[in-house]
Formats: structure tokens, C-alpha cells, sequence
């Protein structure tokens, strides 16, 4: 597999994305989110993706340079549309709104339907939390059905993420995100490109059976994934449709979408002012509390805290390099081709 550092894969990306007149700001900002995404470990929503987001722009089924558009605002409430723009872009103007929103009221909901992909919703919960606030984000996948509901027969559902983001004193914040399919669909992408096998209990076939082959999941007839937490997550992953896409205006499962080129979400988001509840300014003492305890008594054990593992990945991967598997670096190697 070829190994690159994160200066080389930024150049090459936005280069792959000027070529397709990606106006070069936005550029920039695609390419630094998805290289960030590859640092942090999240190989499934990172560098990887750059060549079907090409097909998508060629095919029609994402707009290079849209801007996002305000639908309505009723005052802590902000409700935008995405016309199919780069979700590094929108994602990151949709939560500089609702944190200056925020900030004047305290709380701020904000709708964001019809993005081209947000990428790792954790990179939004971040932005939230260097400004101090909390935030909570519902986000649904518009493509065809690829979760079982539970105890169901066929798929329903999306991969649907949830994430929180919740900003602590003096050190990183918590970011709890997690597609709410046992496994996200693009770990399962690269999982058969490097013919690997998936974790048991992550997927069954199309015949129901299952199966640790995630080629199942590429190729027809197409198995399903499994929620995580059998109907735990099967619950989660229908109120983030439910919330993510029925109330911002996107489209839920229910629109039985056909295969597109692109990955359409949307998303709901909560954001507001941790000192504005009943702690008051002792909110951060309690925080910190909260987190040593889990810590404490525990002997060697390296009691992990979320969003953790990213800093480590990132830490190590800045010096290492970000591996590119065989399969998709022929992809890259192919869009020449595309671009003619």
C-alpha cells in the first residue's frame, strides 16, 4: 500500500479537485477534512473517499461550489439547505451559525438537509466545542437502505451517526461519534479492498445468514448490516433519520432512494452554553470530576475516554504517514482518466 504524508495528500487532493474547477478555497477545505480524517484513523471517511466525491461531481449528484442557503430562522432555530454542496463546506458554515446563535441565546438548533457528504460528524462537534458550547448531531444517510431494523428482514435504515461533543477546561474535549450501524459502511469499503474480514455480528447476507464477508455489502445481491446493540442502536439509527431528515426537510429511507454517485446527508444539531444550566460555572469542576473517577482504581488499565483514540491516531500518523489501500489508489490513479 502506498504511504504518504498528510502535506502530500493535501496537495494532491486539492490538485484532483481544482481539476474539476472546485473554486480553490473550497478545495482546500475538502482536502484539509478529509486528510484530518485519515490522521485521526478514519481511513472510512477520509482520503479514500476523494474519487467517488469526483464521480459525484461529473455525475451531476454534487455541486463543486454551492454555498449554503438559509431556508428559515425563527430565533434559536436555523434551518439551511445544502443544494448538494461539499459537506466540508456547508458542515462547517452550518455550525459557525448556530454557535454565533448560540452564543446570543444560549442554545441554537440548527437544520442542515441536502449536503453532499459531512464526513465525520466528530470534526463538527469539535468546531462546536472550541467555542465553548455543547453540541448533539442526528445525521441520515439519503441512499438506498443498508441496516436491518431490528428483528427485521430487509433494510430500512442508514448508517444514521449520532455525535456528541461536550468541551472540558484545559484539555481536549469529549467526542463521542458513531455510525449506528455496527460498523460504518466505508470501514466496510476498505475492509474489502484490502480483503479483510469484518467483525462477527456486523452484517448478514442476502440471504439473512451471517456472514464476515463485507463483499456482501459491495456487490449484488446485496446483504445488510446489523445496528450495534441490537434494538439500541436499531432505535438511535430511526431518530436520527426521524430528527436528521423528516424535520430539516431531507429525505428519510422511506423515499426507497435508488444508487447515486454521491452520499447525500442531513442533519439536526443542538448546540448551547454548558453555563447556562442548573451548575452554573461549577459545570466544568463536575466535568472533570466525572472523567478522573472513571480513571481512578483502575490499576494499569487504560480506561478510554472518547475521542481519545483519534488524538493517539493523529499523534502517530502526523509522523508515520497515512497508508492508501492498493484498491483505492488505483482509483486515484484513474481519475486522469475520469477528468478527460
Amino acid at each position: 500500500m502506498p504511504l504518504f504524508s498528510h502535506q502530500q495528500l493535501r496537495a494532491l487532493l486539492q490538485q484532483h479537485l481544482l481539476r474539476v474547477n472546485t473554486a480553490p478555497e473550497i478545495a482546500q477545505k475538502v482536502a484539509d477534512n478529509l486528510v484530518e480524517a485519515s490522521l485521526k484513523g478514519h481511513d472510512s471517511h477520509g482520503v479514500t473517499l476523494l474519487p467517488r466525491y469526483i464521480r459525484a461531481i461529473l455525475a451531476g449528484d454534487l455541486n463543486a461550489n454551492a454555498s449554503l442557503q438559509t431556508v428559515r430562522e425563527e430565533g434559536a432555530i436555523l434551518s439551511f439547505d445544502g443544494n448538494h454542496g461539499f459537506g466540508q463546506l456547508l458542515g462547517e458554515q452550518a455550525m459557525a451559525a448556530g454557535i454565533a446563535r448560540a452564543e446570543q441565546s444560549g442554545v441554537a438548533i440548527v437544520g442542515l438537509a441536502n449536503s453532499h457528504h459531512l464526513g465525520r460528524i466528530g470534526a463538527w462537534a469539535e468546531q462546536v466545542a472550541a467555542a465553548g458550547l455543547v453540541s448533539i448531531h442526528f445525521a441520515n444517510v439519503a441512499a438506498p437502505s443498508a441496516v436491518l431494523p431490528f428483528n427485521g428482514l430487509h433494510a430500512r435504515l442508514g448508517t444514521n451517526p449520532f455525535c456528541v461533543g461536550v468541551p472540558l477546561p484545559g484539555r481536549p474535549p469529549v467526542v463521542l461519534d458513531f455510525a449506528t450501524s455496527a460498523i460504518a459502511g466505508n470501514k466496510a469499503r476498505i475492509a474489502w479492498n484490502e480483503r479483510r474480514s469484518i467483525p462477527e455480528g456486523c452484517a448478514v447476507d442476502a440471504h439473512g445468514q451471517p456472514t464476515t464477508d463485507p463483499g456482501v455489502l459491495m456487490t449484488e445481491p446485496r446483504g445488510a448490516l446489523l445496528p450495534f446493540g441490537g434494538h439500541k442502536g436499531a432505535g438511535l439509527s430511526l431518530i436520527c433519520s426521524l430528527l436528521g431528515a423528516a424535520l430539516t426537510g431531507g429525505e428519510t429511507e422511506s423515499h426507497q432512494i435508488p444508487p447515486r454517485a454521491g452520499i447525500i446527508n442531513n442533519m439536526l444539531s443542538i448546540l448551547f452554553d454548558p453555563q447556562k444550566l442548573g451548575a452554573g460555572e461549577q459545570y466544568q469542576h463536575a466535568l472533570l470530576a466525572q472523567i478522573d473517577y472513571l480513571r481512578e482504581g483502575q490499576e494499569e488499565r487504560d480506561v478510554q475516554i472518547p475521542g481519545e483514540p483519534e488524538r493517539r491516531a493523529y499523534t502517530r500518523r502526523q509522523h508515520a504517514g497515512i497508508y492508501i489501500d492498493d484498491v483505492s489508489w488505483r482509483e486515484f490513479l484513474e481519475l486522469e482518466a475520469l477528468n478527460q
